[in-house]
């Protein structure tokens, strides 16, 4: 089977990114499986490809509207101009594609139109609208969300509530925002639980851990790095030769850069910026903490589990409740709790042994969200859209396949 995936910026860093291409690697064993990239920013991806999956590039434009082959002196376009001005369509309340471009649109258009049979599967709300709008019907056409419903403005939530109905089935990736889109679109169309998946991981020996906190994600308000910082204040008071390393990048990094040296904690939390081998980073450091404001399900949560660590978790909407079980692989606190997170991080880095049970169940939990098993979900799924695709009613699909779709 064909299977097609549209991604925003495939060249990019962040969890939407990586488990797309995680789910690329695993289908590709049995399908033949595409990329396409709206944006390019890079020359090469951040995240490791399998070499038969395909990545192509729909526009060959950066972000700003600039052709990624031009040089910096022949930056200019005139369908650039129309970037000044809001969106007025409906995807453009999607923030990602908040300025109007008539070419991305019609190269995106254009891309869905050209596809023949198989699956095309859209990854955020401005993608699946163009997709529900304009993807044609031969097309098995799958929605994902990798946020959560109840983060998006009501004029956005509006829109998907009319255009998702068109779509072939949309996916979540939690119970909670599975509860919301039912509320939200009733049985107007096939809902599915499919949570991120991870790469299996070898087991990582306890004796290489060191006195290290690890966080990672896109630096910006969403991760609420803001908060771990004001809460490692009153960590370092307890357990001053720990430190805290913070890794990825965004447009925070000068203001938590600024936090950090306000708070003399220059030499005890680290801005480590883009990493190649988290999973390196794991394996040296002994507690994981996720700060985040809102989540869909993190990816770099389940990869921190899978790799052994005990987390401290915000219970966020949404997503970390779906995974950590407070007390038994990890510890939540109540959303952007500062003080409750500067306390459960503090309880477990004075516990060693509850470190350790606690990372030994992360591991257990983390299975459940091995590649090959997420990846058998996807194939069930496509399973059951083909036969609808060919006429067979729902009652026939769950007695033919066992499902509760």
């Amino acid at each position: 089977m064909n299977i097609r995936y549209l991604l925003h910026n495939a060249y990019g860093i962040g969890g939407t990114i990586r488990t797309v291409f995680n789910q690329a690697n695993a289908l590709c064993e049995t399908h033949d499986v595409e990329i396409a990239s709206v944006y390019r920013t890079a020359e090469e991806p951040s995240f490791p490809l399998d070499p038969r999956v395909r990545l192509v590039s729909v526009t060959e434009l950066r972000h700003d509207g600039s052709r990624w082959t031009s040089g910096p002196d022949a930056r200019r376009r005139l369908l650039r101009k129309t970037r000044r001005l809001p969106n007025p369509l409906p995807h453009g309340r999607d923030f990602r594609y908040s300025r109007w471009d008539p070419m991305v649109d019609l190269k995106l258009i254009r891309y869905m139109r050209s596809q023949r049979d198989g699956v095309l599967i859209t990854t955020r709300p401005a993608l699946n609208l163009l997709s529900a709008w304009f993807a044609p019907r031969r097309v098995i056409r799958i929605g994902q969300d990798h946020m959560n419903f109840g983060s998006y403005r009501q004029r956005l939530q509006d829109r998907i509530v009319r255009a998702y109905p068109r779509l072939d089935a949309v996916t979540v990736l939690t119970h909670a925002d599975l509860a919301s889109y039912r509320a939200a679109l009733g049985d107007s169309v096939p809902l599915e639980r499919i949570p991120n998946g991870i790469p299996v991981r070898p087991p990582t020996p306890a004796a290489e851990r060191g006195k290290v906190v690890v966080a990672a994600g896109r630096l910006g308000r969403q991760k609420g790095f803001d908060l771990l910082v004001q809460a490692w204040v009153g960590v370092r008071e307890v357990h001053p030769d720990w430190q805290l390393h913070i890794f990825g990048a965004g447009k925070w990094r000068d203001k938590l850069s600024g936090m950090i040296a306000e708070r003399n904690l220059g030499d005890v939390v680290k801005l480590r910026g883009v990493t190649r081998d988290l999973d390196g980073e794991f394996a040296k450091a002994s507690v994981f903490v996720l700060s985040s404001r809102k989540e869909g399900l993190p990816m770099v949560l389940l990869e921190a589990m899978g790799a052994g660590l005990p987390v401290v978790s915000f219970d966020c909407p949404t997503g970390p409740a779906d995974v950590v079980d407070d007390g038994v692989n990890g510890l939540l606190v109540p959303a952007e709790d500062v003080p409750g997170l500067a306390a459960g991080l503090s309880r477990l880095m004075g516990n060693a042994g509850e470190r350790a049970s606690l990372g030994a169940a992360a591991r257990v939990t983390a299975a459940d969200y091995a590649m090959p098993v997420v990846a058998g979900r996807w194939n069930d799924l496509f399973t059951r859209l083909k036969l609808l695709q060919n006429g067979e009613s729902f009652s026939e699909v769950r007695a033919s396949t066992g499902s509760s779709m």
